[in-house]
């Protein structure tokens, strides 16, 4: 386990004072699963922006193909 220095905005620290105390949470347990939750969030985000910028560079390229698959069909059909 790390241990680092955080400064939270006072508001925010406030917040999260109260809601651990409501639920009896260490603030320390109730910050490890806000950042575990954010960090999954955050993977997710990048995944979907690797997916579509690897998608937009494949879609030409089916397209292409697609294009010639129904070439070869035309072709076929007139034989």
């Amino acid at each position: 386990m790390k241990i680092l220095s955080l400064k939270l905005d006072d508001e925010i620290f406030k917040e999260t004072e109260e809601i651990t105390n409501k639920i009896d949470q260490a603030r320390n347990r109730y910050i490890n699963e806000a950042v575990r939750i954010y960090n999954a969030f955050n993977k997710r985000k990048l995944l979907k922006q690797q997916l579509s910028k690897e998608s937009k560079i494949t879609s030409k390229e089916s397209m292409d193909i697609l294009h010639e698959f129904e070439k070869l069909m035309d072709e076929n059909q007139s034989i």
